[in-house]
């Protein structure tokens, strides 16, 4: 089946099998490889892509479903390759990654949750980051990064709704 999107800003069209998944077309038929596979369930979060502005899993989404959209994967949000997109630049501020596997999909993921909600509160964060999964930092630094990518100062952010225990597996309310 023929689909033509764009990717990053550049058109693509490619004859595709109709049950490829759109993170297998973003890396094995364009090339990206910063869109990770870690689960096929969507689980956990590593293949998220902007479709349409919109944060995806693009593991459990089939390309032929983006035909005719556009998508921002992570090689796509800076314009400039030797520079880096404020979430991604605060990524790095904050320390917001280890192992660096889990980090395109939850920069993307930020990425669309302060689209949605320029200055979240931390408890915000956390729950617009619960559907991807970090093995590694412990989710602190995530959070202080993508409140210090909202403007605010991560020692002072409004930490939102306290004393509700686990908003997500790994995002434990309030700062420890």
């Amino acid at each position: 089946m023929k689909i033509e999107m764009t990717v990053n800003g550049e058109a693509t069209a490619a004859d595709v099998e109709p049950r490829l998944l759109l993170a297998h077309y973003l890396r094995d038929v364009i090339g990206l490889k910063a869109t990770n596979i870690g689960c096929d369930t969507t689980s956990c979060g590593a293949c998220t892509v902007l479709l349409d502005g919109e944060s995806v899993k693009s593991c459990t989404l089939l390309a032929v479903q983006a035909d005719a959209q556009s998508v921002v994967t992570m090689e796509g949000l800076s314009p400039d390759p030797g520079s880096l997109h404020p979430v991604a630049a605060a990524f790095r501020a904050e320390h917001g990654l280890q192992c660096g596997f889990c980090t395109p999909g939850m920069v993307m993921a930020a990425v669309g949750l302060l689209r949605e909600n320029p200055t979240p509160t931390e408890r915000e964060v956390r729950e617009g980051l619960e559907g991807n999964l970090c093995r590694c930092t412990g989710y602190h630094n995530i959070v202080r990064a993508v409140l210090l990518a909202s403007g605010q100062d991560p020692d002072t952010a409004r930490p939102g709704a306290a004393g509700d225990g686990l908003v997500a597996p790994g995002f434990s309310v309030g700062s420890a």
